[in-house]
């Protein structure tokens, strides 16, 4: 059976919060969708909120702490991407957007991207196509047609003047099931292993 990884970026604050719950309900209707169409899917799920000081530390000292580089590989190595965030002042968050601005610029190329956000109106939700749209094609990554936008209206109703949230839901994670059949662009591969001097002689002696 051939494997998918998808990692899904949850970049609410609070604890519940609407963006991971959202994220959740959309990493469960894809792995579904995968799964029938005979993909064997893993699914990791990140919260941003407990990366804040490493990330902020990133900017400052250039490197990574274990636990945001353990993420970052993580994230290089994912056939496919859920990215779920607040939004703030008609964007992203600062946090959602820092997080990326760690990452290589040149490592999303050709992933799939399944984008969702939450706000407190729906007056908001053209922030899916007029910031976070334009943010992942600079990163060159492969999104999916729908995105999700989840307002206070949408929890716990099935009804309502557009599509439920459920079946925009099914649909945006429909599509981006997709994106991910069939041949992939290669991952990043793995750092090469640094071999201890003493072995490197070994190796080079043992070749004579």
């Amino acid at each position: 059976m051939e494997a998918r990884r998808v990692t899904v970026l949850s970049a609410g604050l609070g604890v519940p919060s609407s963006s991971r719950l959202l994220a959740d309900q959309l990493a469960a209707s894809a792995q579904r969708q995968l799964a029938s169409a005979g993909y064997d899917v893993t699914v990791d799920v990140v919260e941003l909120r407990d990366l804040a000081v490493d990330i902020a530390n990133n900017f400052v000292t250039g490197y990574a702490a274990p636990r945001l580089a353990e993420v970052i590989a993580g994230v290089e190595a994912s056939d496919g991407i859920i990215a779920v965030t607040p939004v703030f002042s008609a964007s992203y968050s600062g946090l959602f957007k820092s997080f990326f601005d760690v990452l290589d610029p040149k490592s999303l190329d050709g992933k799939a991207v399944l984008l969702g956000a939450t706000g407190g109106t729906d007056r908001h939700q053209m922030v899916l196509d007029y910031a976070l749209r334009p943010l992942f094609s600079y990163l060159r990554t492969r999104i999916t047609a729908t995105g999700v936008f989840a307002g206070p209206q949408d929890w716990g109703t099935a009804n309502g003047s557009g599509s439920s949230l459920a079946d925009r839901i099914e649909r945006a994670a429909g599509e981006f099931a997709r994106l991910l059949e069939g041949p992939q662009p290669a991952r990043k591969p793995a750092p090469m292993e640094s071999l201890p001097f003493e072995q490197l002689l070994a190796g080079i002696s043992g070749n004579r």
